[in-house]
């Protein structure tokens, strides 16, 4: 039996088709406790629509289910709809632009995030802030530098096992850095694949994402970790894999294993 001081959540970005019923229903098999909703276009629901996530929230209720967090922009209807429907938390990934260059980036994000924090106090909902490779803050130490300062009841840190894993970030020392921040953990894989052979000029590197035994990081340990520190809260399995045609297949086998890690 897994830690009842951890809640399970799947990101649905890759049943977008599905009808909200399948939906609650294949997640519910899945074994979780709610999920992670994008609420983007082309979704179940989308931004403009915001004001429909209380019934989205009462259908996912009606299986035993909650909506944890969306992932979408932060326009005040979305802060509104996620208040309306008691959904906790909003998840961003602040961006770097090439042309301004990270630090100039960095800053404007700051203020970004700033300009959000009477938006968070006046509707109850958290903007959590995850890391990502590439044009974005990419690791742990990035996260707490853009973060630090911020009042955490209203800015949070999502952190990303694959991404800091990625960056060259220890599990243990990425959660140390952002622990005072942290809103939300979550758990996918990958590792970096040649793509050509030795014998070429230059070497040619792609990120693929994998299943949670796979990667470079360690499940195992992340938990562990979290267990030590007696975390108590989200953990969100993306379902982001390279092979995208075996993704059920894959995901109730990660459930299934990150389940027995916190047992």
């Amino acid at each position: 039996m897994a830690d009842q001081s951890v809640l399970f959540s799947v990101f649905t970005k890759p049943w977008k088709t599905l009808s909200v019923w399948d939906l609650c229903k294949f997640v519910k098999e899945l074994g979780c406790d709610g999920v992670e909703f994008p609420l983007r276009d082309g979704f179940q629901v989308d931004p403009a629509n915001a004001h429909q996530l209380p019934k989205l929230a009462e259908q996912f209720a009606d299986h035993g289910l909650s909506i944890f967090s969306v992932a979408s922009g932060t326009d005040e209807r979305v802060f509104a709809g996620c208040a309306e429907a008691g959904i906790p938390m909003i998840r961003i990934m602040p961006t770097i632009s090439p042309e301004l260059g990270y630090v100039a980036s960095e800053k404007r994000e700051r203020e970004k995030l700033e300009a959000l924090i009477p938006l968070c106090e006046k509707y109850g909902v958290k903007v959590g802030v995850q890391q990502h490779y590439g044009n974005f803050v990419t690791d742990s130490t990035g996260m707490l530098h853009l973060l630090d300062g911020l009042p955490p009841e209203c800015i949070g840190a999502i952190w990303d096992c694959a991404h800091d894993a990625l960056a060259g970030q220890q599990p243990e020392y990425g959660l140390d850095i952002i622990w005072p921040h942290l809103a939300m953990v979550n758990l996918k894989n990958a590792y970096y694949h040649r793509l050509n052979g030795p014998e070429a000029q230059n070497a040619e590197w792609k990120r693929y994402f994998t299943s949670g035994r796979q990667g470079l990081a360690s499940w195992p340990r992340v938990a562990a970790y979290l267990l030590q520190r007696n975390y108590s809260g989200v953990v969100c399995l993306s379902a982001e894999y390279t092979n995208d045609k075996d993704v059920d297949r894959l995901i109730r086998e990660d459930m299934d294993y990150a389940k027995s890690l916190f047992a």
